[in-house]
């Protein structure tokens, strides 16, 4: 499987191509940037491990070389100035999103491609994908909550002192303010999380604060996100490069789960080589319900302002 990356000279584009190289599956990773230099860089300091990683072909190349890829990964985004708002920033990225859009247009993609999203704000710029690319919806998809939730696992799992690897519980909703933990179908290594030693309503609470704003603490502590959003990326490429028909929380286009439609929001979704094979519907708590319905309309709002 070929995957571009589309803004790989940034930090969150290397992060996802080490991933990637690191995880051994995939077999072509090209870093695609305006910023060439950085871009050949970045392969080729990737490349000068590849003797102890895997044998794929990694490089730097322009927007051309994602005509026959698989998989699309973007990147690519624009960081908040000192005191821009919200809505400033996301009128700004819209720009440059359409502009990679419209290149990857000029250029032509493979009738099978992926285009997967994770520039920010991701569920926005998933839903301007959709509407603009002309590819099949089940083929764009959005990073969505999958951070955000590997981030509540994680850090659920360091106050718990237990693996990190069962820990479940995931958010769906909005990447942003309005998201949802799902603390109703929480659970560790299987057993319910509000039976399990020392949780209590507190400590659910402390870990959800924290949660919501570790982006932002990462931000402020070394400029942004790269290691944890770059295995994010690479797990949900690994789920369609070995069709794994993994149930995960990525950003698509909804027609009628928990009542949301006409907007890319994180429910609980299949996802294979073709993209979205399906999504799961859950019983949910009343207020989560209520809560991630809200999300939706959030995004509504936020896009009627921008697209």
């Amino acid at each position: 499987m070929k995957v571009s990356i589309i803004g790989g000279g940034g930090l969150v584009g290397s992060c996802a191509g080490f991933a990637l190289q690191a995880g051994k599956i995939v077999r072509e990773i090209v870093l695609v940037d305006v910023n060439q230099e950085l871009c050949e860089g970045q392969a080729l300091d990737l490349l000068h491990g590849a003797a102890l990683t895997a044998d794929q072909k990694i490089y730097a190349a322009p927007t051309q070389a994602c005509a026959d890829s698989d998989v699309i990964v973007i990147t690519a985004g624009l960081r908040r100035k000192p005191d821009e708002s919200r809505l400033d920033l996301i009128n700004r990225n819209v720009a440059l999103f359409r502009g990679i859009l419209a290149d990857l247009k000029k250029t032509g993609l493979k009738k099978e491609a992926i285009v997967f999203v994770v520039s920010n704000p991701v569920d926005v710029l998933t839903y301007l994908a959709i509407r603009e690319l002309g590819l099949p919806p089940a083929q764009v998809i959005g990073l969505g909550t999958v951070l955000d939730t590997t981030r509540l696992r994680s850090m659920l799992a360091a106050r718990l002192n237990v693996p990190p690897t069962q820990v479940q519980v995931t958010i769906f909703g909005e990447h942003g303010d309005s998201m949802v933990p799902i603390w109703s179908q929480a659970q560790i290594a299987g057993l319910p999380l509000d039976k399990y030693p020392g949780v209590n309503s507190t400590l659910v609470a402390e870990v959800e604060k924290k949660t919501r704003g570790s982006g932002a603490e990462v931000i402020k502590k070394k400029g942004g996100a790269g290691f944890a959003v770059g295995v994010s990326i690479a797990d949900v490429v690994h789920a369609i490069a070995l069709d794994q028909h993994r149930i995960l929380p990525v950003s698509s286009l909804q027609s009628g789960a928990y009542g949301l439609r006409d907007v890319a929001i994180s429910v609980p979704t299949v996802v294979g080589r073709k993209g979205v094979v399906g999504t799961i519907e859950v019983e949910l708590w009343p207020r989560e319900k209520i809560a991630l319905q809200k999300s939706g309309e959030v995004l509504k709002e936020t896009i009627a302002k921008v697209l």
